[in-house]
């Protein structure tokens, strides 16, 4: 399906395609990061907080899935923003939506008033959100703020102080949500109390089992413990409110579950009243080839988080929940820019865009093509140990050695860079991964010459040592 085909030209909005730089491909012409690159990084060196920036890569401008950055390198995005970009850099249909929303009315009192375009978008995610019940929405402004929401919404309407998490997740860095992520010591550390009620348990990665089983042999001992240990004797299952997890964990590695542990979990949940939040915010609005990840695992949980593609670029987020769980009085939650008139006639566009351009058919065939690309590199590259994914939700875990599976964090750290220094932008996860989350319009020739930049830059990292 090539790029023309897919996208439809709207009218007095700026042509993607006479844009884009996709058709000279990547080119490196100073290298990474220039002159006028460096000037950038050190006054945000000297004037921004101390954040997590992983490539000195100054954009400029994009496209499609393509960064002009500001010493003229063409680059070739896999990283989609951190999976914000779903239709692409500056689609023309959501900038021309941006354009006229923005000069019509950009905000009126919050959440005070009322708008059609609110209930527009709360019906389209009423729609495309698993479940086959009557549902009800509240807008966010971002991922973490959206986790926010659904604690309150499961504690207050549950009347329970718990709730349960996996180790490796990340749901948010804000208070509450910090409480459910245990995806790196970084992000907790000097943090404690958090929010409390917060407990985790080993997350079901067959790559890594904590076990040492093996799937499907274990069956499914990972999710049983919860009922079998853990109920018995340290998180008493009617002080609990909700379980909360991702239905592919993100920064924690892109673990993807084995078959059935979804359904499983569930389960327990329901047998003992207990919510399940299903953290969408990254793995939502169409990355894996569905709309929400929790599709593939045929599991319709009670409160879902979205946020991230579902602005097309601005932010958004939003909870869309069981509509008897919702508040029976007001004042108990709301916020001042959630539903944002900008951000949901972005979101409205991008939503439209990824239906008519059939962009979850896309990221099916474009991430079987990717991981099956990614699978033959694993073949020659005894660095690469483990490659799985949904959709364009990919990930390749490096190792030290296959015997023993020692996380090569260095080595995964000197492949991103190689990468972007030949004009691939890559992002981490995990202690020793590397995520693959171009936008939704790739094209086939485009994931060859991005796995293409990878190996030699496996190649190049392994010469460094």
């Amino acid at each position: 399906m090539s790029q023309s085909s897919r996208r439809t030209p709207v009218p007095n909005a700026p042509s993607q395609a006479a844009a884009s730089p996709s058709a000279t491909g990547v080119s490196v012409r100073v290298p990474i990061p220039g002159p006028k690159a460096r000037k950038i990084v050190d006054a945000d060196t000297r004037l921004l907080m101390t954040s997590t920036k992983t490539s000195p890569v100054a954009a400029a401008s994009a496209h499609g899935v393509w960064v002009e950055d500001v010493d003229g390198n063409r680059i070739l995005d896999f990283t989609s923003g951190v999976g914000v970009l779903n239709v692409g850099h500056c689609h023309p249909s959501v900038v021309q939506a941006v354009q006229e929303q923005a000069a019509k009315l950009m905000h009126f009192a919050g959440t005070d008033f009322y708008y059609e375009s609110q209930n527009r978008l709360a019906e389209r995610l009423t729609q495309i959100t698993p479940g086959r019940f009557p549902k009800k929405v509240f807008f966010t402004n971002s991922g973490a703020e959206s986790v926010e929401a659904a604690l309150k919404l499961a504690r207050w309407n549950r009347r329970r102080p718990i709730a349960i998490g996996l180790l490796g997740a990340f749901h948010g860095r804000t208070m509450g949500a910090l409480t459910m992520t245990a995806s790196k010591t970084t992000q907790r550390a000097r943090f404690d109390a958090f929010t409390g009620g917060g407990h985790h348990i080993p997350a079901p990665n067959c790559f890594r089992c904590p076990y040492k089983l093996e799937y499907p042999s274990c069956d499914l001992y990972c999710v049983k413990i919860l009922k079998e240990l853990y109920f018995e004797t340290s998180i008493p299952p009617d002080d609990v409110a909700a379980f909360i997890a991702e239905p592919v964990m993100g920064e924690g590695g892109y673990i993807v579950p084995p078959k059935g542990w979804h359904k499983a979990l569930k389960a327990i949940l329901d047998e003992h009243g207990i919510l399940l939040i299903d953290d969408e915010v990254q793995a939502g609005v169409g990355r894996t080839g569905k709309w929400y990840a929790i599709e593939h695992h045929g599991v319709e949980p009670d409160i879902v988080t979205t946020a991230k593609a579902l602005g097309g670029g601005l932010p958004i987020g939003a909870i869309v929940f069981r509509k008897e769980l919702d508040y029976t009085y007001q004042g108990a939650h709301s916020n001042t820019f959630g539903g944002n008139l900008v951000s949901v006639a972005s979101s409205l566009a991008a939503l439209d865009v990824i239906e008519r351009e059939k962009l979850l058919e896309n990221a099916r065939v474009q991430g079987g093509h990717l991981m099956a690309r990614l699978r033959e590199l694993q073949q020659k590259h005894e660095e690469i140990g483990d490659v799985r994914g949904l959709g364009l939700m990919v990930a390749a875990e490096f190792v030290m050695s296959r015997s023993d599976r020692t996380p090569a964090t260095q080595f995964k750290d000197r492949v991103v860079e190689e990468a972007y220094q030949r004009g691939l932008l890559l992002l981490p996860c995990g202690r020793s991964s590397i995520r693959f989350i171009p936008p939704l319009v790739i094209e086939e020739a485009e994931v060859d010459q991005g796995v293409e930049i990878l190996e030699q830059a496996i190649v190049a990292a392994r010469r460094r040592g």
